[in-house]
């Protein structure tokens, strides 16, 4: 038997995802953006429906100490709702369930659950979560969380796993060339993560090393891995990591 390479292998380069209904949690407002807000813009664009879910309340995100924690949750879900019109986004779901924390068995098992209700009700053709390897603990956590939900109802679409803090090995590329002012437009609208760091910046870069895996002429793309085996709960190709 051939030994496997230890090599990466090159990502398949779109220029528009699939067809279908979208589901897209994030951890925080503006994780919608980071990670997959081009590629959500073309399903936009292309007529998908796109359901998003906000799981934190992002308090731990104040710029600083002026702001309650009530007012800064209401001013993130403000800036979401404004971020995603650029995109083309409209249908927001928040949960407000507090951040920065490893959730016990039943925290867990509510959220599951939750999302299990939103996966019965929204049916999805498509899931964009964060990846399983993201260093952020919010984003980790939940990874662990759709996918647990995504077993229980035994998902048959596309699940696909996003970058904001940690790069992956990307089984797809996603051109968002044609809509990257959008989402530059969509992260400026989060003035009050801007205060803490230029995501602009950050985010954009990444798109354009991303980029390095498409047709020449492309200038900025979203990376995606595979987020689990809905049927069995497990990883389908997870960049390495349980």
């Amino acid at each position: 038997m051939r030994p496997k390479s230890p090599r990466a292998p090159l990502p398949v380069a779109l220029t528009q995802p699939s067809a279908g209904r979208v589901l897209l949690l994030a951890p925080h407002a503006d994780d919608d953006v980071l990670g997959p807000g081009g590629t959500v813009c073309l399903h936009r664009d292309a007529g998908d429906p796109v359901k998003v879910v906000v799981l934190y309340n992002g308090v731990v995100g104040a710029p600083n100490d002026s702001y309650t924690p009530e007012a800064i949750a209401q001013l993130r879900r403000e800036e979401a709702r404004r971020g995603g019109a650029h995109l083309g986004l409209d249908d927001y779901e928040f949960f407000d369930y507090p951040e920065g924390h490893f959730p016990g068995p039943a925290e867990f098992e509510a959220a599951s659950k939750r999302l299990r209700g939103i996966l019965e009700e929204f049916k999805p053709d498509i899931v964009y979560a964060p990846w399983i390897g993201e260093y952020h603990l919010d984003h980790h956590i939940a990874c662990r969380v759709i996918r647990a939900a995504l077993g229980e109802v035994k998902y048959t679409g596309e699940a696909w796993g996003y970058e904001v803090w940690t790069p992956l090995i990307a089984d797809r590329i996603v051109d968002i060339t044609p809509v990257i002012e959008r989402k530059k437009a969509a992260l400026l609208e989060h003035a009050s993560q801007l205060e803490h760091t230029d995501f602009v910046h950050k985010s954009l870069g990444l798109s354009a090393q991303r980029s390095l895996y498409l047709p020449k002429g492309a200038l900025y793309g979203e990376a995606f891995c595979a987020l689990a085996d809905p049927a069995s709960g497990r990883d389908k190709g997870s960049c390495g990591h349980e």
